[in-house]
């Protein structure tokens, strides 16, 4: 399933508790998240270096401008969020990029999420102090 010029490639991207909504459309390669530039937005190099990973094995960084929008989570989980979300958008515009995508583990969610707190325990796993006396 190609998307044709004009339109655009949606995906949406998860990683631990963020989540990604990204759109990508032809254009000159500007990566846009949350309305920031991904260099003001991620300020970390690595976690640019993360976004701009499945772009670059591509070679559609040039090809592409990204819009995402990242909600909950930390940075680096929203990081993870926006790669697995544009990833998926690449599929969208090509099934030929499925294989050396799916070999970087860029198609892959990241499952990891905070635990749920039961009951009668202070935290997830954390049980009340005992005391004897």
């Amino acid at each position: 399933m190609a998307v044709e010029k004009s339109e655009f490639a949606y995906g949406t991207g998860r990683r631990k508790n963020a989540v990604a909504r990204v759109r990508l459309i032809p254009g000159t390669g500007k990566i846009t998240v949350n309305g920031q530039d991904v260099d003001a937005y991620f300020r970390r190099p690595t976690l640019v270096q993360i976004v701009r990973a499945p772009l670059e094995l591509t070679e559609s960084a040039a090809k592409y401008d990204v819009l995402a929008s990242a909600k909950g989570g930390g940075l680096a989980g929203q990081a993870g969020a926006v790669r697995h979300g544009i990833a998926r958008a690449l599929l969208l515009v090509s099934d030929e990029l499925r294989k050396p995508l799916k070999l970087a583990g860029y198609l892959t969610r990241d499952p990891r999420m905070k635990e749920r707190r039961k009951y009668g325990l202070k935290k997830a796993r954390r049980a009340p102090q005992f005391s004897k006396r």
